[in-house]
């Protein structure tokens, strides 16, 4: 009982403490007063605008005289205002000055306004002096008018597209003398680098060791390369990655929302933002500039600005500045002027971030913000300056093989130390641990067979954009040896295979078959006589004839590629994972990857030759891959084949829509991005999917030689796989289904017939003189006579006269026939006092497979005669 006081008693004082806690952090909370509908409401000071802007940069090309270290404004759609923020210094002596504020969003002017910076009380423009530093702020009320190109969408759309700028007007020669831009956004955005390219990477590690142990574990090489070809290529993960990112270094204005996503991938092509390793790289490309301000702050001559100058000095200032002040009520003039003092206190600080939503100067090097056209707008998010690319994907390429050195070399070293201690079998990973080394060599090969299309992307686009001596002579050496290592690692290896056997080249033949897609859209299906079995030396040549090289067994046995053990050490890193008939494709994939960097980095200067030219390449690529085949493994067809192929056609083919001449509108636009993201979207699902449904079926593959398998009721589908990877292996054709034969008579034969009576057997027409028969036929007919007549009388629906037949013949009538024909046979009986005796004969049965005859009269013949009949 004491206990539970005591628990109450505690309790009831924490929650008194975080009560008393909260009010006082609401006491001391900042807030300022301000008007939503008219209505005076307190709000936070540090709340974040509906919109604000972020970085900014000097639109008039480093020519302004002003020099700024920040810049921000921000729109307040709960009380209707408009914050504008600055801090810089000037050159210029003594000057007053103009503000004209515009914000340009999805390619129209959304929001315009122009007003006296003294009125706002931002004074330490009033006049602009070199010898007072820029600092303040302006606080303005707007009217719905002047926010009514603004629609409620864009407060919550991802990655607003759209920039503010404010231009600097001095009032003694009426000229531009300041132009900054910043761009602006609601906080909601697809580029998530710090979490969405952390995930990637986790995933990819996974990828890549499973790959790893797959190549490692196993004592037989054939073996080891047969469960290494159902591991996930880390190949085909990073194509994935880099072809998305890469789909923005096209030469194309991109919307917002696809720069943004793609941001996600750029640690894929080596492009990560470190900010001592883009400075000095800055030095070594050219690029300067003072990251911390925008601006010349110089005595340039002053530009003019015919239409804005017409716009603001056209009519007097006096009745600029009545336009102006009329929108603040004596009410919010008290107001803002508290809001006003909150904000030079914050700009007399030291530092230039005054906002935690604040942006800063724009990095040098970096185009304007919002605008997001070609590599270097995809690039801005990123914040490396497309100069530096090359060198920055190059630094980052070998810092990553340097990793995967040491990684290798720890763990062999670490395998070694488990084995002294006991820790694992002395035998453990025995073909990994002596030949480490050559394990090591391909590591590094495959490594720079991945960058190869990376590698050959920054380097051209290195060449057609041009730059410093320097990085240009870096390029040029990368891209021989990526080229040159590249087709000479992939000829090397084929020669090596045909030198241990012989190849013969003979004629194939593709014959096209019309069919239906989903039983109703006519399509064509190919079929290759070779795989079919179908006669490859028709009478009439049809379809289309292709020369195919065939391999034969060399001397020493070897009868596949797959089997020969000293090709697998020696190019297993190529070939390893295609099918065994298709093991040269690693010939095709560097061909096409060359290709499409070709259009990617060395298409800067033409965009419709570069798109277009792009989009008939993949599709083409994208028939030739699904009708070649290549991979040996499901999941690698899976997302190698079919859904990374229709990610990169669909892309293309969508970009074109961005092209110039098109001149689409922004908002279109807009949509069409979000549907290339929604596309690229469902690849990485799929792609992470697949890599952990890989890395369950590597773990089988480390457990084959285990006769316990857990989890137990696993059991059935490890099996299943090794068989389907057994299968898989052989790479035979499916046996064709048997032919049905054909019937060598005709199918229709009739095995037995059912006799209906006939109307004839029945009825009183039927019976003969009662006086010419014996008495055995009497009693006979008289016995069908009295079963007619019932008959007649059960069915109700024969007309009157008709006669109707029974459904068969009784046992007591085949008795009598019998009894009849026995007699016949031993002799003519006795007449009696009646007259000679006769038997009535039944009528000829008519097959059921004609009409009935027509009724005829009965034929009697003598006893003695012979009469056929037919049960």
């Amino acid at each position: 009982m004491v206990f539970s006081s005591s628990w109450t008693t505690a309790v009831v004082s924490g929650l008194a403490a975080v009560s008393t806690l909260m009010h006082s952090a609401h006491a001391t909370a900042a807030t300022v007063q301000g008007l939503s509908n008219g209505v005076v409401t307190t709000l936070l000071e540090d709340r974040v605008p509906a919109l604000y802007t972020k970085n900014f940069g000097d639109c008039m090309g480093g020519q302004s005289l002003l020099n700024l270290t920040a810049f921000d404004a921000g729109f307040y759609s709960d009380n209707s205002t408009v914050f504008i923020n600055m801090r810089g210094t000037t050159s210029l002596k003594n000057e007053s000055v103009m503000f004209y504020i515009s914000v340009y969003a999805y390619g129209e002017d959304r929001f315009d306004l122009a007003f006296n910076p003294c009125d706002a009380n931002f004074n330490t423009l009033c006049p602009l002096e070199s010898a007072v530093p820029i600092t303040g702020g302006a606080i303005i009320p707007v009217s719905s008018s002047d926010v009514s190109g603004i629609i409620p969408i864009a407060l919550v759309i991802p990655d607003f597209e759209g920039y503010a700028t404010i231009r600097i007007f001095a009032n003694s020669t009426q000229t531009q003398i300041g132009c900054f831009e910043a761009v602006m956004t609601n906080g909601a955005s697809f580029a998530h680098p710090a979490a969405v390219s952390s995930t990637l990477g986790v995933f990819t590690f996974i990828g890549m060791l499973a790959s790893f142990v797959t190549a490692i574990y196993g004592v037989s090489v054939p073996h080891i390369r047969a469960h290494y070809a159902h591991s996930m290529s880390v190949l085909v993960v990073f194509e994935a990655f880099q072809s998305i990112f890469f789909s923005g270094a096209l030469s194309l204005n991109w919307p917002s929302v696809c720069a943004a996503f793609w941001s996600n991938f750029a640690w894929s092509a080596g492009q990560i933002d470190s900010s001592s390793m883009v400075s000095a790289v800055n030095r070594f490309t050219g690029v300067s500039g003072d990251s911390s301000q925008v601006g010349g702050a110089g005595t340039t001559t002053l530009n003019n600005n015919g239409g804005l100058q017409q716009q603001i000095y056209g009519r007097s200032i006096s009745q600029l500045l009545e336009r102006t002040t009329s929108s603040l009520s004596s009410s919010s003039e008290h107001l803002t002027g508290k809001i006003y003092s909150r904000a030079v206190t914050k700009a007399n600080s030291t530092t230039s971030q005054l906002f935690s939503w604040a942006g800063g100067p724009v990095s040098p090097g970096m185009p304007l913000p919002g605008n997001w056209s070609g590599f270097a707008g995809e690039l801005v998010d990123v914040n490396i300056p497309v100069a530096d690319a090359f060198l920055i994907g190059l630094i980052w390429f070998l810092i990553l093989l340097l990793l995967l050195v040491i990684a290798t070399v720890l763990m062999k070293f670490g395998l070694e130390l488990l084995s002294k201690i006991k820790w694992i079998k002395s035998d453990q990973l025995s073909l990994f641990r002596t030949h480490w080394l050559g394990f090591l060599g391909l590591i590094v090969l495959r490594t720079m067979l991945i960058a190869f299309f990376m590698m050959m992307t920054l380097t051209m686009f290195q060449f057609s954009n041009g730059g410093e001596a320097g990085p240009i002579a870096i390029a040029v050496i990368v891209f021989v040896i990526f080229f040159v290592g590249a087709f000479g690692a992939v000829y090397y290896a084929c020669f090596y295979r045909s030198r241990t056997g012989q190849y013969s080249t003979r004629t194939d033949r593709i014959h096209f078959t019309s069919t239906k897609v989903w039983k109703f859209i006519p399509a064509f299906k190919a079929t290759r006589e070779s795989s079919t079995g179908v006669d490859e030396n028709p009478t009439k040549p049809s379809g289309l004839s292709i020369p195919r090289v065939e391999f034969v067994a060399s001397e020493n046995g070897k009868h596949s590629v797959h089997e020969d053990e000293d090709y697998i050490k020696k190019f297993g890193w190529l070939s390893g994972r295609y099918r065994r008939t298709r093991w040269w494709f690693f010939a095709f994939w560097v061909v096409y990857q060359f290709i499409r960097a070709c259009f990617i980095g060395g298409g800067r200067a033409n965009p419709t030759a570069q798109v277009i030219g792009l989009f008939i390449w993949e599709v083409i690529a994208f028939i030739v891959i699904i009708c070649i085949n290549p991979f040996e493994g499901t999941r690698n067809t899976t997302l190698a084949v079919y859904m990374l192929g229709i990610s990169k056609v669909a892309t293309a083919g969508l970009s074109i829509a961005f092209l110039p001449q098109f001149n689409l509108q922004r908002i279109p636009t807009t949509v069409i991005g979000i549907i290339v993201i929604i596309i690229q979207g469902f690849l990485v699902i799929a792609l992470l999917i697949l890599i952990l449904l890989s890395a369950i079926s590597s773990y089988m593959s480390l457990t084959r030689n285990r006769e316990y398998f857990r989890p137990h009721n696993w059991e059935g589908m490890r099996m299943k796989y090794f068989g389907n990877m057994e299968k898989k292996a052989n790479d035979v054709p499916p046996t064709p289904p048997a032919l049905p034969e054909e019937p060598k008579e005709p199918y229709f034969a009739v095995k037995t017939v059912r006799r209906a009576p006939k109307i004839e057997d029945e009825g009183i027409d039927d019976v003969p003189d009662m006086q010419v028969l014996g008495p055995l036929a009497q009693h006979s007919i008289a016995t069908r006579q009295s079963r007619s007549n019932s008959m007649a009388s059960h069915y109700s629906t024969v007309p009157y006269g008709a006669r109707v037949h029974r459904a068969s013949w009784s046992s007591y009538d085949f008795q009598n026939f019998q009894e009849n024909r026995a007699d016949s046979l031993t002799g003519p009986p006795s007449r009696s006092a009646s007259g000679m005796g006769y038997q009535v004969r039944p009528k000829n049965s008519q097959s059921s497979m004609r009409s009935s005859a027509a009724t005829r009269d009965p034929q009697i013949r003598p006893v003695g005669q012979t009469i056929p009949h037919r049960v």
